[in-house]
């Protein structure tokens, strides 16, 4: 996994944010005084480019249909791994999945989210949703769908 403290500063237009900030550099740079932590930064995840995700192949068992793939990046771990912020993105398909405790923004794409024995939610560019740790959901993902999240373990 990529953390954030793992990060190089990247020039504009090739998926961060630049720091405005006199002294600010690369997250690796920029750790707090106790070392044990990423200082604050920006990241501008529609720039990020798609060969810059990281494979994360699905079990088999998890597709009903099409050939969706997914990839990601992770941009911060806590040091007991239950903490994960990062970047997740699925070409269409449908999958299904038992969640954590989530948080996400959908950046682009679009998705039908069935969570078994609950709602349907229809997510979209700038769509925020919450997931409960243990919800089985069915994703049908209509368009290529990329959400930046934050995971409690």
């Amino acid at each position: 996994m990529t953390a954030a403290s793992d990060l190089d500063a990247q020039t504009p237009g090739t998926g961060a944010a630049t720091a405005t900030e006199p002294g600010a550099g690369s997250a690796s740079e920029s750790r707090s005084a106790a070392g044990s932590a990423p200082a604050s930064f920006a990241v501008n995840i529609p720039g990020i480019a798609d060969d810059e995700l990281e494979a994360e192949p699905l079990d088999p068992s998890q597709i009903v249909s099409g050939e969706p793939v997914v990839t990601g990046k992770v941009l911060w771990e806590s040091p007991d791994g239950r903490q994960i912020r990062g970047i997740w993105q699925i070409t269409p398909g449908v999958v299904t999945d038992t969640e954590a405790n989530e948080l996400f923004v959908v950046v682009s794409g679009r998705a039908t989210i069935e969570v078994e024995g609950g709602p349907v939610l229809e997510v979209g560019p700038g769509d925020a949703c919450v997931l409960r740790e243990g919800d089985r959901t069915q994703w049908t993902v209509h368009e290529t769908l990329r959400k930046a999240y934050h995971i409690s373990l």
